[in-house]
């Protein structure tokens, strides 16, 4: 490992992708597989018959936090990208924050997603016959029991990952050309022969029951459509910029088409009841109702290497964000060790990996895992949606001159990431005051409103507790100038007004 002492010139990450490889990494961060598997049930749950609807509303604020994505990563690549930009912007506080809370939801989402891929190989030994081990009845939707097989995988993916993402991006391709030709498969099929009618009310989102069912099944898609950003962390090791932005567009679009297809498949082959119920199993039963075995195993095994996928996904642009901010001084040195063989953070990659599994365990005090899912996707849910607003209002503040010189440019990338930040910071608003008021009591549930609540503000909180440190003990220049550390980075071209 090399390590460069503060003060001197930051290391750097290998310039090695291409479009296609950024492409890969965001779609496996994405996942549409297991947000497909397991999302429309849970997203079902809250708003019925309504998930095109639902997947169409929300893909409306996250185009415009694309934008400014793109925008922002044209004339500014980073490693750490929305807690430079908006650090620069905004504030560093906030930029801190946003680094922050990427990180522990990222950790959070490594251990449900360490769950869920645990499940799917449990059920895959159901449909070969395995039924017991040692004694033990294999059961996949016990937390315990999927958490430990999903460490293991956890292991593995994560010494991939420090081989390098171009080795990683290899894996993840052959993964995602399985996913989707299974996917397509099924869900084209479900379309044609599934015996519940189509409707347009399925698009019709002032049907959902309530203002806070809407709110909710609107953070629940924000989430499934969360990881398209994965193309972003590796924008210092892209041999150009812009294929960043492309990757993160198309990844963005491509989800937007699976998500449809998949709700209106969903929901042509299963009832109301059926997608709401069966949780972690949903596209394991969305098989069988289509095929028979073995052909019917083949929608788990595509819900395994998706899972499989983003863990190691989720992995990597963690850990490169983490390299950005240890650059900065915000976070300890041991982050920026960059491997002299591999190119790569490797002691932070291993370490995401530790932190990831440590989360996974404390995450058995919730014995089912259909309810640890739902738990930690609205809480995933809330902070991502205020790390994209806080993204987008950076990229508002950045080019707000450019309402001045060229108005079209200037409601591109001033009027459309602003009203996306106002809807995303009005939604996980509103739902977190609705979390807060729908009790009287706290307990560890994932229908009790509290417990809800607790996990992102301990997420926020936590992140001002770490800035305070970074910038009075670590004594970060971060929080002085806002400005990141790279030693790539290319002339700006745009500076604040």
């Amino acid at each position: 490992m090399t390590q460069q002492p503060y003060g001197v010139d930051p290391p750097s990450l290998r310039k090695t992708l291409g479009v296609v490889d950024g492409v890969a990494i965001a779609a496996s961060s994405t996942a549409a597989t297991t947000s497909i598997g397991i999302g429309l049930g849970v997203t079902a749950g809250v708003v019925g018959l309504h998930l095109p609807a639902i997947m169409l509303l929300a893909f409306l604020p996250i185009l415009g936090i694309a934008g400014a994505y793109s925008r922002l990563n044209r004339v500014e690549p980073n490693a750490g990208n929305g807690y430079v930009w908006v650090g620069r912007s905004l504030t560093p506080w906030l930029g801190f924050l946003v680094g922050w809370v990427n990180i522990v939801a990222t950790v959070a989402f490594l251990a449900y997603t360490t769950a869920v891929t645990g499940s799917a190989m449990l059920q895959l030994a159901g449909e070969a016959g395995l039924h017991r081990v040692a004694g033990l009845a294999l059961d996949p939707g016990s937390t315990a029991q999927t958490t430990a097989v999903g460490i293991l995988v956890l292991v593995g993916v994560t010494f991939t990952a420090v081989t390098g993402v171009k080795t990683a991006a290899r894996l993840q391709s052959g993964l995602l050309v399985f996913e989707y030709v299974v996917l397509l498969g099924f869900c084209g099929y479900g379309i044609v022969t599934g015996p519940h009618p189509f409707s347009l009310s399925w698009f019709d989102p002032f049907a959902i029951p309530s203002a806070s069912a809407l709110a909710q099944g609107l953070l629940l898609s924000v989430f499934c459509y969360w990881g398209f950003e994965a193309a972003f962390t590796v924008n210092e090791e892209v041999r150009d910029p812009r294929d960043a932005s492309r990757a993160g567009t198309i990844t963005l679009v491509t989800m937007l088409g699976l998500f449809l297809l998949g709700s209106l498949a969903f929901q042509r082959v299963l009832s109301e009841e059926e997608l709401a119920g069966h949780g972690a199993q949903g596209l394991a039963y969305f098989g069988d109702r289509l095929a028979s075995q073995p052909l019917a195993a083949l929608p788990l095994v595509a819900l395994m290497f998706s899972a499989v996928a983003s863990l190691q996904a989720g992995v990597i642009p963690t850990a490169r964000g983490m390299f950005a901010m240890s650059r900065d001084r915000t976070l300890g040195p041991v982050w920026s060790r960059v491997s002299a063989r591999y190119g790569t953070p490797a002691v932070g990659t291993l370490l995401i990996g530790a932190l990831a599994t440590a989360v996974a365990a404390l995450a058995l005090v919730i014995p089912r895992l259909a309810d640890m899912i739902m738990a930690t996707v609205n809480a995933v849910g809330i902070v991502v949606a205020l790390s994209y607003a806080l993204t987008a209002l950076a990229a508002a503040v950045r080019f707000r001159g450019l309402l001045r010189e060229d108005w079209r440019q200037g409601i591109r990338a001033v009027v459309l990431p602003s009203l996306s930040a106002a809807a995303l910071l009005g939604l996980g608003g509103y739902l977190a005051w609705s979390f807060y008021t729908s009790t009287d009591h706290f307990e560890v549930s994932a229908d009790n409103g509290w417990f809800l609540l607790l996990t992102p503000a301990l997420m926020i909180v936590s992140g001002f507790v770490a800035a305070a440190w970074a910038k009075w003990v670590r004594k970060s220049p971060y929080f002085r100038t806002g400005h990141g550390t790279d030693a790539d980075a290319p002339q700006l071209l745009a500076t604040p007004h």
